[in-house]
């Protein structure tokens, strides 16, 4: 049997800032909007939802910026984080290609997300915040949210998506268990949750109605600020200690990449392992073909248009420039519900424009054979979210079994569906469909 071959870097190696890949544009970023002016959003104007540092960090034009060390003592719970080879589903493959994961499901709450959710509650603490109001799709995002809080006083109140309420209970307890109140959104807690209600009495959710009443909360409750678990600048900043890691530990493989790999709902997990080889492959002319795996029932970046476009459903926040299909847009139910959202990461959405990276997007059905696959292979059962990328993993190496080509692909295993077992019984027992109508 083949062996599992890991490359954990010790912890005098956790990342001592994040990379901001915004001066390396070599065209800018467009800024986002006023949506009542339509003139570039001011610091005063975000600092009504976010601390002033994390305003700053938005906007920032500095290569890097230096991660506080109250921030990476929390990191240190789980940081590094290991990147394995999967040789075993290689071997199932039969492909000559080598196979890496930068495995994110060591958090305590098995995702990627605490990596900007404790960033977030300690800016917040220190700013004087008492209480934070945030949304979440399948409940990774809540729950990193709830830790973070737990950790820094925080009191936390999360609207969830309500198809992911009905269908991820566990992820409601487990932000329950670190102190959040949590509400299946759209809810009657607010005046826009009671109008879509009104109109759409079944209404499953989505994750712009979501965060419309996350916001409405954050104006309404004194000493109350908003929190957002991807598409922002300085989300997807917190995130490149991913990329950061792997770079240095496929160096200690003695292999560089050809293909990296993640998924991409908002966009966070994927710049979060990707932005770090984008920088190389601007500043240093690396050939990474770098790929942002989506629904194919939520297409943003595949379909969508590249436009001005509000963030939520009750067009509250600033314009973004993004790949969009629609503020307005209602996702189908499927099962990775962190991955149903109508538009994309300003920053990765900039990266397609630019050439820097491509896209793809995969059905549900193939997501789920992918996981399994993986699982019987790996021994790791993968949230339905990073099995996005785990399909196109697949399919790069089928691919390079065909043409006799030993290619090298890492892809960020975002986290695990420990917690997500019940849409596994939906594909496992045949009621699961494409478009996710089996929910």
């Amino acid at each position: 049997m083949s062996q599992p071959i890991q490359f954990p870097l010790p912890a005098s190696e956790l990342p001592t800032h994040w990379s901001n890949l915004l001066p390396d544009f070599p065209e800018p970023l467009p800024p986002p909007l006023h949506p009542g002016t339509g003139e570039p959003v001011t610091p005063d104007l975000m600092e009504a939802l976010f601390p002033a540092t994390l305003v700053a960090q938005e906007m920032c034009g500095d290569e890097t910026v230096e991660i506080p060390q109250e921030v990476r003592d929390v990191y240190s719970l789980y940081r590094p984080t290991p990147l394995l080879r999967a040789v075993r589903l290689e071997k199932a493959l039969n492909t000559p290609a080598h196979i890496y994961y930068k495995y994110e499901g060591v958090s305590p709450v098995g995702s990627h997300k605490p990596n900007t959710a404790i960033p977030q509650a300690y800016y917040n603490k220190i700013a004087g915040t008492k209480r934070l109001a945030s949304e979440t799709g399948a409940g990774q995002w809540g729950s990193s949210l709830a830790f973070a809080c737990s950790l820094f006083g925080l009191e936390c109140t999360i609207y969830m998506v309500k198809i992911s309420f009905q269908q991820k209970p566990y992820r409601k307890l487990l932000m329950q268990t670190y102190g959040a109140e949590v509400h299946g959104s759209p809810s009657l807690r607010t005046e826009f949750g009671r109008k879509v209600l009104a109109d759409h009495p079944d209404s499953h959710g989505s994750l712009g109605i979501a965060i419309s009443e996350a916001i409405e909360d954050q104006a309404t409750h004194p000493g109350t600020k908003y929190s957002l678990g991807s598409v922002l600048n300085h989300v997807c900043l917190h995130q490149t200690v991913i990329g950061q890691e792997t770079i240095k530990q496929m160096e200690m493989a003695g292999e560089e990449p050809d293909i990296v790999i993640g998924c991409s709902g908002g966009g966070s997990n994927f710049a979060g392992i990707a932005f770090p080889f984008v920088r190389k492959k601007i500043r240093e002319g690396r050939r990474y073909r770098i790929i942002a795996v989506e629904p194919a029932s939520c297409p943003s970046l595949t379909q969508g248009e590249l436009r001005y476009d509000f963030g939520d459903t009750a067009m509250t926040t600033p314009l973004m420039m993004m790949h969009t299909l629609g503020h307005d847009f209602m996702p189908p139910s499927i099962h990775a519900g962190g991955l149903r959202y109508h538009g994309m990461s300003p920053m990765v959405s900039h990266c397609l424009k630019l050439g820097l990276i491509e896209a793809a997007a995969v059905p549900q059905l193939k997501v789920f054979e992918a996981a399994v696959q993986f699982a019987r292979s790996e021994g790791i059962v993968p949230a339905p979210e990073s099995a996005h990328g785990i399909a196109t993993v697949i399919d790069e190496a089928v691919r390079c079994r065909e043409e006799g080509r030993k290619e090298v692909i890492v892809f960020n295993l975002s986290g695990n569906g420990l917690l997500d077992l019940a849409a596994y019984d939906s594909f496992l027992s045949g009621k699961m469909m494409d478009s996710g109508d089996d929910a």
